[in-house]
């Protein structure tokens, strides 16, 4: 690939054909003359955030990696590039750490064109900066799993023009990128409005909510000023919850059905997977990947015995999450008996339930190309922040903020068996309030509540856990080639590194 491609494709021009870049790159390096109204501006937000659900992100690539590099997700697979992942021996040469890599740079670049653009729009402040503050939200979401993925990394800001310099761009300091990131942040969080007609459009509560979790990963284990500011913009959106339209929805099973979710209050920001025939590989895979496959009865990514164990089977929450039964050749049985189908990569074990039970109208073959919503933040977890952050200061409201998460799973709900078949959970007592909270405690519901939804290595790293969560102990047994002092950070690409030596590891 050459460098006008390499460097058009990061402007996020991706709609136009490669043949097209490639013979006139000098004139398509900037987004001038194509911005005239805010409507611009929204078009170039929307390819932004559409980078978000392609294959190479949510649609698959990243969203099974950070699974993988988690302590509850177990691999059926031989592929190298997954093995590397799951048994955290990951190369620069990875296809699950370039294809994200490459991706998110586009959505940046989508996202700094829209930005650009918006100062040749003539029009009111309150309508224009209304959209553009979708924009800084994207790029803040972006450059937020590239920061807690690789560390230090190139931070583009504008649109690429100059070719040379581009060529030659360095590292940004770690510090620096969450400088940036909060600081695009605090401009969506001034502009974006209160409410939005989609969880999938950036609102003032995603900015906020995302203010929080961006503080609460700075703080790590320590930083007071940090729980600090995580615990105060936690308590922003919860105290305000009305007037942002958010709350837990009352069924937890909601969260995770595609024909139910946009009517759902829990969604925070989402991506959206709407459509049957999205363009350019853009299309959920998630669900094949992680859930049982009809008759060959296995999948990619399954918990292990352990996983399963260490979830209380009287709370609603183990219900929806895991499927423990299936249709194999016409014959139901239960997860001791997946095997039944012979394939080499089925396993006797329970499988992930949560994206495989209703996943809308448009789910093809093996359930690809579902019409999900996937919850990248929900007030569920903007009440566990608060619940962190507030044990970390002291604050006497952190236990009942934990416990309000505790309390909506014991209200049951609409969902099915294994076999799926409709079935109304009663509501029950279990997870009973707790009495006393610590920092423990709430990395154990966070781990419970938000199993499988690509959140848990995140925790593993800003806690620092992966001594104690990859050995013998752990629930997947010890991870051999497990090394703190090197493996909490993913590899740059290395093509990147041999274009361009100034990108360092």
């Amino acid at each position: 690939m050459n460098i006008y491609k390499v460097l058009l494709l990061l402007m996020g021009l991706s709609i136009m054909g490669c043949s097209d870049l490639e013979e006139e790159p000098v004139g398509l390096l900037s987004p001038e003359g194509f911005f005239s109204t805010p409507e611009d501006i929204q078009l170039a937000v929307n390819a932004s955030l559409t980078h978000a659900i392609n294959e190479e992100i949510w649609g698959r690539k990243l969203s099974i990696a950070l699974m993988l590099r988690s302590d509850m997700v177990n691999l059926n697979s031989t592929q190298t590039r997954r093995v590397e992942m799951n048994m955290h021996t990951i190369t620069g040469d990875n296809e699950m750490v370039f294809d994200p890599w490459t991706r998110i740079y586009l959505g940046i670049a989508a996202a700094n064109n829209a930005i650009a653009g918006a100062e040749q729009v003539s029009a009111d402040d309150a309508v224009k900066n209304q959209v553009t503050a979708q924009a800084y939200f994207a790029r803040a979401w972006y450059y937020f799993h590239l920061v807690r993925l690789f560390g230090d990394v190139p931070y583009i800001d504008s649109p690429v023009e100059d070719i040379a310099a581009a060529a030659n761009i360095s590292n940004t300091p770690e510090a620096e990128v969450y400088a940036n990131i909060i600081s695009d942040l605090e401009y969506a969080e001034q502009w974006l409005p209160n409410t939005v007609a989609s969880r999938a459009t950036p609102s003032k509560a995603a900015a906020k909510s995302y203010l929080a979790l961006v503080y609460l990963t700075m703080a790590g284990t320590s930083n007071t000023q940090y729980f600090q500011m995580a615990y105060d913009k936690a308590k922003e959106v919860i105290t305000n919850k009305g007037a942002y339209d958010v709350d837990l929805d009352p069924d937890f099973q909601t969260l995770f059905n595609a024909n139910k979710i946009d009517g759902s209050k829990e969604p925070i920001f989402a991506l959206d997977y709407n459509n049957n025939e999205a363009p350019d590989n853009a299309y959920d895979q998630t669900c094949p990947m992680t859930g049982i496959r009809g008759d060959d009865g296995w999948s990619v990514a399954s918990p292990t015995m352990a996983v399963y164990d260490s979830f209380d089977p009287d709370d609603y929450r183990t219900r929806v999450s895991f499927q423990t039964e299936a249709t194999i050749g016409g014959t139901t049985v239960d997860y001791t008996n997946f095997q039944i189908s012979g394939h080499e990569h089925a396993q006797n074990t329970p499988y992930i339930a949560k994206y495989t039970r209703y996943p809308g109208e448009f789910a093809r073959g093996s359930k690809r190309a579902t019409s999900h919503n996937y919850n990248m933040l929900r007030y569920a977890e903007v009440l566990l922040i608060a619940a962190e952050a507030g044990v970390e200061i002291g604050a006497s409201d952190a236990l009942g903020f934990l416990n309000e998460v505790r309390g909506r799973a014991r209200n049951g709900g609409e969902t099915t068996n294994g076999g799926y078949v409709p079935e109304t959970v009663a509501p029950s007592a279990v997870p009973a309030d707790l009495s006393s909270i610590t920092v423990a405690d709430v990395l154990e519901e966070r781990r419970v509540e938000f199993a499988f939804e690509c959140k848990r290595w995140y925790d593993i790293k800003r806690r620092q856990l992966g001594d104690q969560v990859f050995g013998a102990s752990g629930y997947e047994g010890a991870k051999a080639d497990w090394n703190s002092s090197v493996d909490y950070d993913t590899p740059i690409p290395q093509d990147e590194i041999d274009r361009n030596p100034n990108i360092t590891n």
